[in-house]
């Protein structure tokens, strides 16, 4: 998902909308509502749409004078946030994806459509209070000074390197006599094809099965995305290298994060979890207890779909004892409270967790003198408000 986002990020016509939209903001109050606003909306298409805001918010800070460089980042990051209500939230598809490990073990009869999660009143409230609050917020805590703090008193010597396009790397790659192969690599026509027939099963697969989402449909609408807007299949492979490259910050650590989910499960630990939850939760305060514990785990575990591999098994257990006696769509009912309360609570920590500012720095941070406890400081009054407000919402908001 993230390098399929990224390499849509990269493509020439984001770029040109990005250069647009920069023309007509001049100034740092509107660049901070924007770069939220925008970033918002683009993280709940993709998480890897994040990039996006990256790129925005960097061509934002070098046209306008008086911005705060390092509270942009937290702007960039806090937008990350929108991720969990929207398109390729971890787990509200992992439940709707076909033979999930859920299924497999028993613990599910069949998989829970997102008409109960994505598209439910609680997630669809939740969108609305971010949309609403966060930007107002970080009005609020704007830093009236920016003295040392903007992007040009921050970059390094070597920040104002020309960087090739993608265009051009492709046509650089070629042979000097331009051989089949290349004519192929460069064929507009043979990429359009493959296109044309992605989006043909794309639109067989929501014909024939509704509006129903998982991981495996929305990677696979991100890449036929991203072969079209970069229109050759070198140039496409060239925005998947750079896309990769930007996660490798991520990519080394997830070997560490397994081998605590590995623990976690291999122990007991995560079975302790659910049984702690279960024995202090009641059908009124279930969510609450999911929510936190969501919360609590992504500081092991910093990834929803990881975290849920650990806790899930535990949680559905226990809602399911919970709600023993019930009818079945009650009890689904519950599961999906319970899960996205979960996920609810793993997302808003990362403004506390600066695992996925790993995204982030490789675009904002590069040839800049900051450091991640430059941009931290201005997330823990957002996290705050913000837990106060969600734990209220998944114990008394109706699903």
């Amino acid at each position: 998902m993230q390098v399929t986002g990224y390499s849509i990020a990269l493509s020439p016509l984001v770029k040109k909308a990005i250069d647009k939209l920069a023309l007509y903001i001049q100034t740092p109050t509107k660049v901070y509502i924007t770069v939220i606003l925008l970033g918002l909306l683009l993280s709940m298409v993709s998480f890897g749409w994040i990039v996006i805001t990256c790129v925005l918010a960097r061509e934002l800070a070098v046209r306008v004078r008086g911005i705060h460089y390092p509270f942009l980042i937290a702007c960039v990051y806090f937008s990350f946030n929108s991720w969990v209500f929207g398109l390729s939230s971890s787990v509200p598809l992992l439940l709707n994806t076909e033979k999930n490990f859920l299924i497999e073990a028993g613990l599910l009869q069949q998989v829970i459509p997102t008409t109960y999660t994505l598209q439910s009143s609680l997630n669809i409230v939740m969108i609305f209070t971010m949309l609403l609050l966060g930007p107002l917020l970080f009005l609020v805590l704007r830093p009236r000074h920016s003295e040392g703090k903007e992007l040009t008193d921050m970059l390094s010597g070597n920040a104002y390197a020309e960087a090739t396009s993608i265009k051009e790397e492709a046509y650089a790659m070629e042979a000097p006599a331009r051989a089949f192969s290349d004519k192929l690599n460069s064929s507009r026509i043979l990429q359009l094809l493959i296109v044309m027939m992605g989006f043909t099963y794309i639109i067989h697969h929501f014909w024939n099965r509704g509006f129903d989402l998982n991981f495996n449909i929305m990677i696979f609408i991100f890449l036929i995305i991203g072969m079209l807007l970069h229109q050759t299949p070198m140039r496409y492979a060239i925005s998947m290298n750079r896309s990769s490259s930007n996660i490798s910050g991520i990519l080394y650590q997830y070997p560490f994060y397994a081998g605590i989910m590995g623990i976690m499960l291999h122990t007991g630990m995560g079975g302790d979890l659910g049984q702690v939850f279960a024995s202090v939760a009641t059908l009124e305060s279930y969510p609450f207890f999911a929510y936190l514990t969501g919360g609590i785990v992504n500081f092991a575990i910093p990834s929803a779909g990881g975290e849920f591999a650990v806790i899930g098994p535990s949680l559905i257990t226990a809602i399911t004892e919970l709600g023993a006696g019930q009818p079945p769509e009650i009890v689904t009912a519950m599961i999906s409270r319970a899960s996205l309360s979960v996920a609810y609570g793993e997302s808003l920590s990362n403004m506390l967790q600066p695992f996925f500012l790993l995204i982030v720095m490789p675009v904002m941070g590069k040839d800049v003198n900051l450091q991640a406890r430059d941009v931290m400081g201005y997330l823990v009054i957002p996290f705050s408000l913000f837990f106060i407000i969600q734990a209220l919402l998944v114990v008394y908001w109706p699903l």
